[in-house]
Formats: structure tokens, sequence, C-alpha cells
């Protein structure tokens, strides 16, 4: 196992600067997924870390060693990608053991190491059929498998599950996070779907156009979240937010948005009339009568079984609400809106949408 750090990392293509002086570091047997957009430079540090692609500015350091000029092969990292990259003509054992024969390990090594990793994995009955007679779960695994009998200092993850259906991912979210717990090898994992990333890091590194927007626990950036971005960017379904001023009265701070004034807790750092961001969960959102709270028309109904999603109308703007168990509203019908101040999220409407306390 091995710590990992940026330093001030840049990466340029031509005089395009992809990414923009980023910094971190990754703790001794810490998951940590970066996400991001496509195309917010997470897959570029990734490779670079790998060393498939140059570094342009900066460091990066494995275990206290920087890397910059060594190559992939000596960095003692192991990367699993979207693609599998199986060898299509070799059997699973033979897939799961081609790292240490290019090595040119023992024989005895190789065929304990094969067999640890097929016992992780699930993959003991397995291994003498070839890539085209998996599933892609199984292959996904297989994949998993040639990673760990490396037994590499770091573990990284290219979009692993992008292939792999609803369900499956599922599944595989959770063998991947148990193989963690199980190794507690330094894991990197790169995805673009911010489940995946609440359910699997230990810490998560918000990317968006080559920066980092902001790094915390899953649930610092659910709670917390420190600007718009990674406000709308972590959840599911997305914050609802509306752009409106704050109004100020004595003690009692409100912000005023779609015809309404909107409950908030007390805004210490704001001032009267200052334009905001004001952004709400649809999970923290209470359904009651109308004529209680903020007024709202019922457009849609999406009933899950267990939760129900509503979208709603309220002025000019379009809401979703999720609410637990079924209801008896319907389309059109007007409800009331009760909203915890506690649960409210305000960001200054400036250009670095910074959240407001």
């Amino acid at each position: 196992m091995a710590a990992v750090s940026f330093s001030r990392v840049e990466k340029s293509f031509g005089k395009f600067k992809i990414i923009h002086g980023i910094s971190f570091d990754i703790a001794d047997g810490e998951f940590v997924v970066m996400v991001g957009p496509s195309g917010c430079g997470k897959s570029t540090l990734l490779r670079m870390l790998a060393g498939l692609e140059e570094i342009s500015e900066g460091e990066i350091a494995i275990d206290g060693r920087v890397v910059n000029d060594l190559d992939s092969k000596d960095r003692d990292i192991a990367m699993v990608f979207q693609s599998y990259a199986l060898y299509p003509h070799m059997t699973v054992s033979d897939n799961l053991g081609f790292s240490l024969r290019l090595r040119k390990a023992d024989k005895a090594l190789i065929g304990e190491r094969v067999a640890n990793a097929a016992r992780i994995l699930d993959l003991d009955k397995l291994l003498e059929r070839f890539p085209r007679e998996l599933s892609g779960g199984q292959r996904q695994r297989v994949a998993m498998g040639r990673a760990i009998v490396r037994d590499p200092k770091v573990f990284l993850f290219d979009e692993p599950l992008s292939n792999l259906d609803a369900k499956l991912r599922v599944a595989m979210r959770a063998e991947i996070k148990a193989l963690h717990q199980r190794l507690k090898t330094t894991t990197v994992y790169v995805t673009h779907d911010q489940i995946e990333a609440m359910t699997m890091a230990d810490r998560i590194v918000v990317m968006h156009d080559g920066i980092i927007e902001q790094i915390g626990t899953p649930l610092e950036l659910f709670d917390h979240p420190g600007n718009l971005f990674v406000a709308q960017f972590i959840g599911s379904p997305a914050m609802n937010v509306f752009q409106g001023t704050l109004r100020k009265s004595g003690d009692d701070d409100r912000v005023e948005a779609e015809g309404h004034l909107w409950p908030v807790r007390k805004l210490a750092s704001a001032v009267d009339g200052q334009a905001v961001h004001y952004g709400i969960r649809p999970t923290d959102i209470q359904v009651g009568a109308a004529g209680e709270g903020v007024p709202a028309k019922v457009i849609v109904v999406e009933p899950t079984g267990a939760e129900t999603e509503l979208l709603l109308q309220v002025g000019e703007a379009k809401m979703i609400v999720v609410t637990h168990g079924r209801t008896l509203v319907q389309p059109d019908d007007m409800v009331g809106l009760r909203i915890d101040p506690a649960k409210v999220h305000v960001f200054d409407r400036s250009a670095a949408a910074a959240r407001i306390e």
C-alpha cells in the first residue's frame, strides 16, 4: 500500500490547458473517487498517475517517490479499464497470470496468486473459459483479478462499470467496495456517476473544467456543498435551485424567489437585497395541503413504490419533490410546501457561486 500525492499538477495539449494546477493527497489505504462531468479532466489526471500521459507541470508521488519520469510498468500500480482489455485468445487463468509471466515470476507464485484472486472474486469455476464465454460482469471481475494478482501499491479504476446494465452496476459497486475493505489497497476510482461516488468513496474529489471544486466525504459534500456546482452535481435527483433576493427583516431572513418568500436560516454573512441562489433538495421538502407554506401546482406524479416523485410548478419554475411512501395528490392539484430552514442551501450569485453561511 502507498500514499499518493498530487502537487501543482498541470496538463496541456498544445496551447490548451486541461488540468490547472491540481494539488491533493490520498492517504495510505484510502478509497478516493474523482467525479465530475465528461471533459472535466478526471480521466486525464488518472492517466498521468498511471504513467499513460506525460505531466506538463508539477509532481506526482507514490509512496513518497516522485514518479514523473518513471515508466508505467515501474510505478507499481494496476489499472482496470472501462473496456476490460482482456486478451480474447487467452483463458481466464492465463489472463489473470499474464502480467506475472511477463515479469518471469515463478510458476508456483503465479499459480498461488491466480488461485487467490479467483477465490476472492468467485472465478474458480471460470478459469478455463475464454472472455467471449463470459458475461459483462464476469469479464469485469477478471479485469479486477488481473490487477489483484500483481499485488500493487495502488489500484486505479477508470469508469469500470460504464458498460454494465443498471442492476449489474449496483452489484459490482458492492463487490469493488468489499474488495477494497478486504485488501486495504490504496484505490483511485474515476467516474462521472455521482451515485457510484457517494456509495463507494472514503473521500470524493469533485472536478470541473480541470480544477477541483471540493474534496470531502460523501456526506460532507451532500450536506455542506461548498458552491453551487457541487450542490447541483452531488445528489439524485438534483437539488432544486431558484434565483432570488435575500430579504432581511429584524431577526428573520427570507429569500424572495418566483413570487414567494422562502424560509431560510439566519445568514450572518449575507446582506439585505443580496442576489442569491436558493437551493433545497427534493427529499427535504414536505408536501401539505394548499395554503400551507409555499403554494405549488402538481404537474406530474411518478410513483416508484417506496417513494413518489412529484414534478411541481412554482411561479415560472419547475421543481422536483420526493415523498416517502405513496401520495393521493394528482396532476393539477394545488399543494403547500413546508421547508425546514436548516435544510436550505444558499449561494452567492457571483461567478464563484460560493456557499453563504
